[in-house]
């Protein structure tokens, strides 16, 4: 009979690449967080609360001219979906872009909501 030998561990490419996808994905949430803290700041609004669950949502809402009782709306399923892209929407809207960089927002939201912060746009509301 044939004999296998079976070495328990790895060779370190797997962990590599696990190291590499965290690396990425937080330099993508930083990225994130600081576009948005910037959107705020040119909203008016106190940059720091991009930082703050809950409270940031309230302040986006309150960016686009929605009424702070559709927070409530988020924590529905499937609605939350629904009314997060209405927001983008509007998020472009009262920037003064149009449809189609909303849907960018919506689909690319780390590549857009940087353009939105550190380009020209100006917060019309």
């Amino acid at each position: 009979m044939y004999e296998y030998e079976y070495e328990y561990g790895s060779s370190g490419g797997l962990e590599a690449l696990g190291i590499g996808y965290i690396i990425v994905m937080l330099l993508l949430t930083l990225l994130v967080i600081v576009s948005l803290w910037k959107i705020y700041d040119k909203a008016g609004q106190p940059g720091w609360a991009a930082i703050i669950p809950i409270y940031n949502i309230w302040v986006l809402l309150q960016i686009v001219g929605r009424p702070g009782w559709w927070i409530i709306l988020f924590f529905i399923p499937c609605v939350n979906i629904v009314i997060g892209v209405m927001v983008y929407l509007d998020l472009a809207r009262v920037f003064g872009k149009s449809v189609g960089f909303g849907i960018g927002l919506i689909l690319l939201s780390f590549v857009f909501l940087p353009i939105l912060a550190f380009g020209d746009a100006e917060y019309v509301g």
